[in-house]
């Protein structure tokens, strides 16, 4: 039986070119209701990217699309969400989180959701 993993894409895009976009797109695809943060408010096919930092319910898993640069100012928020685990894409590797969230009992997962996805091990 497949498990659905409520899901916050960070760094969600409009853009069909970046990743994050893919990720939502395939996240929803298999079945996995997604959150979605980004730079500018903004709707994505009828889901709404939010600019601020809501107190999403019930958060499996936060994905990141976001430089370590661009982390810093999320490592509270991503934290008090609880997530089960956090997965770092390519390109958002950050030891110094990793470390933080290890302390909270959160897992992380250095991995791309998309191959995740496409492998059925997500």
């Amino acid at each position: 039986m497949k498990t659905e993993k409520k899901t916050l894409v960070m760094g969600a895009s409009v853009n069909p070119d970046r990743y994050a976009y893919r990720a939502v797109k395939m996240l929803q695809q298999h079945g996995h209701p997604v959150v979605a943060i980004g730079k500018k408010e903004d709707n994505l096919d009828g889901l709404h990217i939010e600019k601020e930092l809501v107190d999403f319910d019930g958060v499996d898993t936060v994905t990141l699309y976001l430089n370590p640069m661009n982390q810093q100012k999320y490592y509270d928020y991503i934290i008090g969400l609880k997530p089960k685990r956090v997965v770092f894409n390519p390109g958002t590797e950050n030891p110094e989180f990793y470390a933080l969230l290890k302390e909270n009992n959160i897992e992380v997962e250095v991995a791309c959701t998309l191959v995740m996805l496409s492998l059925g091990n997500y």
